[in-house]
């Protein structure tokens, strides 16, 4: 008897029912929700400098002021200017005693022609004499004007009423015409500005002009409001690759620069799927796995999937898997195939009296 009792096998231990979180799976078509961080910005923002070159003598604003239309916003020294516009006025006013003198001689030599004393070519010579003259005036006001509007040209004035967002010049400063020194955003609607990858561009197209096509949240609220696509980028950004979109705000508590997040349906990459939580995921012999639960013999088995895109937490399955299955979500990676399981219930619902929920009653509520 105690060989007999030392050559038997010894009982094997039970493997224990793991306690497993699920989820049913529902068909999403193949959308999902994205957000995007984004900012706010001024519908129009201009970035202004002077028409002229010169040395800057005074700079009138600061950034984040406020200014109205017209304002004077810098100022360049205006000598040169002014020297040139003397000069332009003095050379007007030559052009006009020229002038002066053609026509007396014209209507002198005119009456000379009438009684015969002079020949024809001489009264046509005084004639072109005369035009050349107007026409001489007419170039000598001109020049006179253009030196007035350059001299005027001095002075940076802000073409409407906004916020200066930008400065980049300082008293001393040398500029050169048209090198932007200010940037003015315009009062009026604001955008909200944020960016795509290549692969949703297509998708946001389609929402330009469409009222609602995304919803908005200003940094530190939890409200979201309705705004519309009002444009996509043609091309790409060469350095991050993406396309730029902006959508109209209005001027409904949105601050300039304010941080924003957009939030979108996007349809993902692959026509058909579903989504699951990214921990339902598992990997077994180098391929991705799902493990799907029987819910009447309460074991597992592991089914290879393919995924198609992942946003967050969230990963759509292009195959393997389809709606009205019952995924663990929580426990994978000590899960083994046909295992026994068991739904995981909360400290306090074990602890009252309540029977144990229905299969279907704990799926519905491990619902995404």
């Amino acid at each position: 008897m105690l060989t007999l009792a030392a050559c038997s096998k010894a009982p094997q231990a039970e493997t224990p029912v793991r306690a497993v979180r699920t989820v049913v799976l529902s068909d999403t078509g193949g959308q999902l929700e994205r957000e995007f961080a984004a900012d706010i910005r001024a519908r129009t923002e201009s970035r202004l400098g002077f028409r002229v070159p010169g040395k800057v003598s005074q700079r009138l604003v600061e950034l984040g002021q406020t200014v109205r239309a017209g304002q004077v916003l810098a100022q360049l020294d205006g000598q040169d200017l002014r020297l040139q516009q003397d000069a332009a006025r003095a050379g007007m006013v030559a052009a006009e005693a020229t002038l002066s003198q053609a026509s007396a001689d014209l209507k002198r030599f005119t009456e000379l022609k009438a009684q015969g004393f002079i020949s024809q070519a001489e009264l046509d010579r005084h004639l072109t004499n005369h035009k050349t003259a107007e026409a001489a005036l007419r170039q000598a006001r001109a020049q006179s004007g253009v030196q007035g509007n350059q001299a005027s040209y001095a002075a940076l004035s802000a073409d409407a009423a906004g916020v200066i967002t930008s400065v980049e010049l300082e008293p001393g400063q040398v500029v050169a015409a048209g090198t932007p020194v200010l940037t003015l955003a315009h009062d009026g609607p604001r955008d909200v500005v944020f960016a795509v990858p290549e692969d949703l561009v297509q998708r946001v197209r389609p929402l330009v002009g469409k009222s609602g096509g995304v919803k908005v949240r200003r940094w530190g609220s939890s409200e979201w409001q309705p705004a519309t696509v009002r444009e996509v980028a043609a091309a790409t950004d060469p350095v991050t690759r993406t396309y730029q979109v902006k959508a109209d705000v209005g001027r409904a508590g949105f601050e300039l620069g304010q941080t924003a997040t957009v939030m979108m349906n996007a349809p993902l990459r692959a026509p058909e799927g579903v989504r699951v939580p990214l921990t339902a995921l598992a990997e077994r012999e180098g391929r991705s796995v799902v493990w799907v639960l029987d819910p009447k013999a309460m074991t597992v088995q592991p089914v290879p999937v393919a995924t198609a895109d992942v946003s967050g937490n969230t990963v759509l399955v292009a195959r393997g898997v389809t709606p009205g299955q019952e995924l663990v979500t929580a426990g994978v990676h000590v899960l083994s195939p046909g295992q026994k399981v068991k739904r995981y219930q909360a400290a306090v619902a074990a602890a009252s009296s309540v029977s144990p929920a229905s299969p279907a009653s704990v799926a519905s509520a491990a619902k995404p």
